[in-house]
């Protein structure tokens, strides 16, 4: 197979399968296995890409060209192909974890949320393999849309007020912000095509390029930057493996690699760096890091606490994009990676508390630990990955982002990072020691009662768990996929 046709079929394998599960609708267990092939058949089409980008190759197509210059076209570079092997292999194990969850949690409307699901992962892929930031735009906003009826699947007014919040922000932003960013650098310069290296240079004014990159930054609202963030604490109303896998990995994770992707192939590094606005979003960035940290430690509910989080790590990315160094830019892409496995974790965790206990505030949660040891053990992990800690996953990009802040002589930044570790202790850990250091509610006889969520469920929290382990002993294959989206293009 082509890289050519592998991108298509990229995109169309989770619409047909979105056939398959709407058909298999009065069907559960054929539609849960239409969900569970399709979403396996897109990780094989994805990973299918990886010898030929590792070799140097940058499959593409051109579909449709609208104004010169400007067209619909894809291209697999190794920042994309980070992405895309992420989210298509984390739906996988996140569509094992919702058979479980939504049979035990008595979840309405199942096959709306399969197949939505499988839109918002072609979407996902449009983004991840966009060839320019005309084509990234058309499937950053099919995201929005599909994930929309995600976040207010439960139909409640709770849910739709939630859901508003979500739409606003992420449709407000795109089109008040990053539409008219790329209007001016579409007129600037005459193409909106990502090059190694940037587009901009000698284009414009430094005005004009300090202009853009407010723009484009605060136009990427699902990157969840200060003061645009609240979208993402309200989206919580959804059920969660909605919460996992779009919040954890593709929605928060696609404005993130937006902005990195800005950064190296419409900007490029060199100019970046001397644009003084620079300084004030790396700051800004900081301070998401700290604040939202802090707001985490206040909150009783588990998955707002978890969101908090990950607005807090969302914004390390955001900082290693904006310290506009390669290390940055490596870092930042293996946090994509270390967050997500380590995130996803967590909330598969909350979800699984609230099937088996019905529980949602962690205080609620005394002894929680000693009748669902497999999921605390869990959350342990993946807070320990969150943390930075060895031996998990997320030290690995905690120290890339770290040497490139000493690299770019940004000392204050380390000092950002440490703090920001220290603040996830006290907001991570807590539970765990609340669940396993505390006596247990009594249950029937009176004596506590080991009670795990369903199976499917726990083996998929096991899985991503031990993936937060794996990716602390085996970095090297992602350092240097995410090496080369900064090396020179022979």
């Amino acid at each position: 197979m082509t890289g050519s046709i592998a991108i298509i079929a990229a995109l169309l394998v989770p619409l047909i399968g979105v056939l398959g599960i709407v058909g298999a609708r009065h069907k559960p267990n054929l539609r849960e296995t239409v969900t569970l092939v399709t979403a396996t058949c897109l990780f094989i089409l994805v990973a299918s890409l990886l010898t030929p980008v590792l070799a140097g190759g940058r499959p593409s197509i051109s579909l449709l060209e609208v104004l010169p210059g400007l067209s619909i076209a894809f291209e697999v570079e190794p920042l994309g192909l980070v992405f895309a092997l992420i989210a298509s292999f984390l739906w996988i194990v996140t569509s094992v974890y919702a058979i479980g969850y939504m049979r035990a949690h008595h979840e309405k409307n199942q096959t709306r949320f399969y197949a939505y699901f499988a839109v918002a992962l072609s979407s996902t892929m449009g983004i991840a393999f966009a060839g320019n930031m005309f084509t990234l735009f058309i499937f950053y906003e099919i995201l929005t849309l599909s994930t929309y009826p995600l976040v207010t699947h439960s139909g409640t007014a709770e849910a739709k007020r939630g859901g508003r919040t979500y739409f606003g922000i992420l449709i407000g932003t795109s089109v008040a912000f990053q539409l008219l960013a790329i209007i001016i650098t579409y007129f600037t310069v005459g193409t909106l095509d990502f090059t190694q290296g940037g587009i901009l240079a000698g284009k414009a004014s430094d005005v004009v390029i300090s202009l853009l990159l407010l723009l484009y930054v605060f136009g990427v609202g699902k990157a969840a930057l200060m003061p645009f963030h609240r979208w993402l604490p309200a989206a919580m109303v959804a059920p969660t493996p909605v919460s996992a896998l779009l919040h954890a990995v593709a929605v928060v994770k696609a404005g993130v690699f937006t902005i990195l992707k800005i950064s190296v192939y419409i900007f490029g590094l060199d100019l970046l760096a001397d644009i003084g606005v620079r300084e004030f979003l790396m700051w800004l960035a900081a301070a998401t890091i700290l604040i939202s940290s802090i707001i985490a430690i206040r909150q009783d509910n588990l998955k707002r606490r978890l969101a908090y989080s990950t607005i807090s790590q969302l914004s390390y990315i955001i900082l290693g994009a904006m310290l506009a160094t390669e290390a940055g830019v490596i870092g930042g892409t293996m946090h994509i990676a270390m967050h997500a496995f380590g995130k996803i974790t967590l909330f598969f965790c909350a979800g699984a508390i609230l099937v088996a206990t019905h529980k949602t505030e962690i205080s609620q949660m005394r002894g929680i630990g000693r009748t669902m040891p497999i999921t605390m053990t869990a959350y342990t992990i993946g807070a320990l990955s969150i943390i930075g800690a060895p031996p998990m996953g997320g030290l690995w990009s905690k120290w890339m982002l770290g040497m490139a802040a000493l690299e770019a002589g940004e000392v204050a930044m380390i000092g950002v990072l440490m703090l920001s570790s220290l603040l996830s202790i006290g907001y991570l850990l807590p539970v765990s020691i609340y669940a396993f250091f505390n006596t247990p509610d009594p249950q029937n006889d009176g004596k506590p009662v080991f009670k795990e969520a369903p199976a499917l469920s726990v083996a998929a929290l096991s899985f991503t768990a031990l993936g937060c382990i794996a990716l602390f002993l085996f970095p090297d294959p992602l350092h240097h996929l995410a090496s080369l989206i900064v090396a020179p293009v022979n």
